[in-house]
């Protein structure tokens, strides 16, 4: 793969189409999971530009925050990501990420101070996608999050195309 993205057109449909055989081209041959996952993010993030971008994975709670309770509960941990520091856990159906893990959908917010529980992780963030990615028993494995500094910046457009870089990642 070329040390740089090369993103053409200017729609966002464009865009995609330009950057989705991209995605395909870093992860084909490679078998380290978070290697690809974090190329995905860098190349997400550079050929759209976006504010934030990354992944939280559904993980065990850790022992030291379960206090001894008695089934193992558990939580999204973050993963690779590019953009600012970023919250490291969220709580099932918490905030934008836990709850798109809960409901198992992608949910695409426009303005994410009108989200109830909306977790702020960084003031500047306005607008947010979180889609999900499943493994064959249809659980979910881990929410990918985008964030936008602008608000109303996602629509279906985004939802079909990081559904189907998703669908990449779940093949990983």
């Amino acid at each position: 793969m070329a040390e740089s993205l090369i993103i053409t057109g200017t729609s966002k449909q464009e865009k995609y189409e330009s950057l989705l055989p991209q995605i395909k081209a870093l992860v084909e041959g490679e078998s380290d999971y978070i290697a690809n996952i974090s190329n995905i993010m860098s190349a997400l993030k550079f050929g759209m530009n976006w504010f934030w971008v990354g992944v939280y994975f559904v993980k065990d709670l850790s022992p030291a925050l379960s206090k001894g309770e008695g089934e193992i509960k558990k939580e999204l941990v973050l993963g690779p990501f590019q953009g600012p520091i970023a919250c490291t856990r969220i709580a099932f159906g918490k905030g934008v990420c836990g709850t798109s893990w809960k409901e198992k959908k992608t949910i695409i917010v426009e303005d994410v101070e009108l989200f109830p529980g909306h977790i702020a992780c960084s003031s500047l963030s306005k607008s947010e996608i979180v889609v999900p990615a499943f493994d064959k028993k249809g659980n979910v494995t881990l929410v990918l999050d985008v964030d936008s500094e602008h608000l109303a910046t996602y629509d279906e457009t985004d939802k079909h195309y990081l559904e189907q870089i998703v669908r990449i990642i779940e093949q990983l």
